[in-house]
């Protein structure tokens, strides 16, 4: 499912767990295509920074993507502005970057009937690296996939 995710031409991606590696190789792919995103705030660096513009949502110009980070975290009230941009650009590439880690609790905030995929990253004490992909219609999860990594 990782594939799928780094293979979308539009969707709603949400990464938490702050999962900075996944979201710099999906960006980095979206980017090589000749995308251009506007990110509210970049982690990491990327490979192609002449195409990503950092800035407000409001900006006024149309994008082929957006980043926005730490959408989670903000009061109820601006979730609500993000959440109608959100269904407004669904025709975009939008990923929502949550340095918290955010899995089955995801499914209380309304933003789950418009993401697409959930990635939930976590890194476990027993020495690995686990990351939960989960495909989602309409607030629902269709397809589950989980990765492991040991270091």
């Amino acid at each position: 499912m990782l594939k799928e995710i780094a293979s979308l031409e539009r969707g709603v991606v949400l990464l938490t767990g702050d999962a900075k590696k996944l979201a710099k190789i999906f960006l980095n792919l979206w980017l090589s295509k000749g995308k251009v995103f506007l990110a509210e705030y970049l982690p990491f660096e990327v490979d192609y920074p002449e195409k990503v513009f950092i800035g407000g949502i409001e900006e006024g110009f149309e994008f082929d993507g957006y980043v926005l980070y730490s959408l989670l975290s903000r009061p109820k009230s601006e979730r609500a502005k993000y959440y109608s941009f959100i269904a407004e650009h669904r025709d975009k590439l939008i990923l929502i970057y949550e340095p918290k880690y955010f899995r089955d609790s995801l499914f209380r905030y309304a933003l789950k009937d418009l993401v697409d995929y959930l990635v939930a990253y976590k890194r476990e004490t027993m020495g690995m690296d686990r990351v939960d992909v989960y495909k989602l219609e309409e607030g629902r999860v269709v397809k589950k996939k989980t990765y492991v990594r040991r270091f």
